[in-house]
């Protein structure tokens, strides 16, 4: 019987974001940690648009493992020998990817969020009377706790102005809103140690970080 060679194709990870689902169920990765390590040395704010399915949510979850030192997914990956595994991060990962959101509902939207990942991060926040407020605080709880600098993610940052484009009026309450939210991120400098932002829309175009003016457009 003559020999034959089989060829074991890995699994598409077609819709899926979870970096760990990849890594943990098989499924074919192409690594991108040599981009992530680039990033995180060279850079503190950083901004990455591109249009849907681009895999931008999955790089962002990557980076999230990376500083939470998560070193067991990294195995035979170019960062697994690049990074000090010892040193961990409190990560701030904030999506809006799930849902509409509407005018009414965004400060109630935000607050759930930071609300998780104030439970994640075994914090308790006095002052969430506002969204902005709450960040602010989150951020600063976060680094007095665990004593290193705050890391924050952000996907589709403009997703909930972009679900209302078509009500322009409504649009720019909500990125009114947007942006007073984002400003916490620049007066809270001294707590952070990353940044990094994804979303459809050039941030030039959307006018939501006057006060973020060193994001680094990659």
């Amino acid at each position: 019987m003559q020999n034959q060679k089989f060829i074991i194709m890995k699994k598409l990870p077609v819709g899926i974001q979870t970096f760990s689902e990849i890594i943990n169920q098989d499924y074919l990765y192409i690594d991108k940690t040599s981009l992530a390590n680039e990033l995180i040395k060279k850079h503190k704010y950083v901004f990455l648009s591109r249009p849907r399915r681009f895999g931008k949510s999955l790089f962002l979850d990557t980076l999230k493992n990376i500083f939470e030192g998560k070193q067991e997914l990294f195995k035979d990956l170019f960062i697994y020998n690049q990074w000090n595994w010892d040193v961990t991060y409190p990560v701030i990962k904030i999506s809006f990817s799930g849902g509409i959101h509407s005018k009414d509902d965004l400060e109630e939207d935000l607050i759930q969020i930071l609300k998780s990942n104030e439970e994640q991060l075994e914090l308790k926040c006095e002052n969430r009377s506002k969204a902005k407020y709450f960040f602010a605080e989150l951020i600063k709880k976060a680094f007095q706790k665990y004593q290193k600098n705050a890391v924050i993610l952000i996907d589709e940052y403009d997703k909930p102005i972009l679900d209302n484009i078509e009500n322009i009026p409504e649009a720019l309450i909500i990125r009114d809103g947007m942006r007073d939210f984002y400003t916490k991120i620049k007066e809270s400098d001294e707590y952070l140690r990353f940044v990094f932002l994804t979303g459809v829309s050039k941030f030039s175009k959307v006018s939501l970080f006057s006060g973020l003016n060193n994001l680094e457009d990659i």
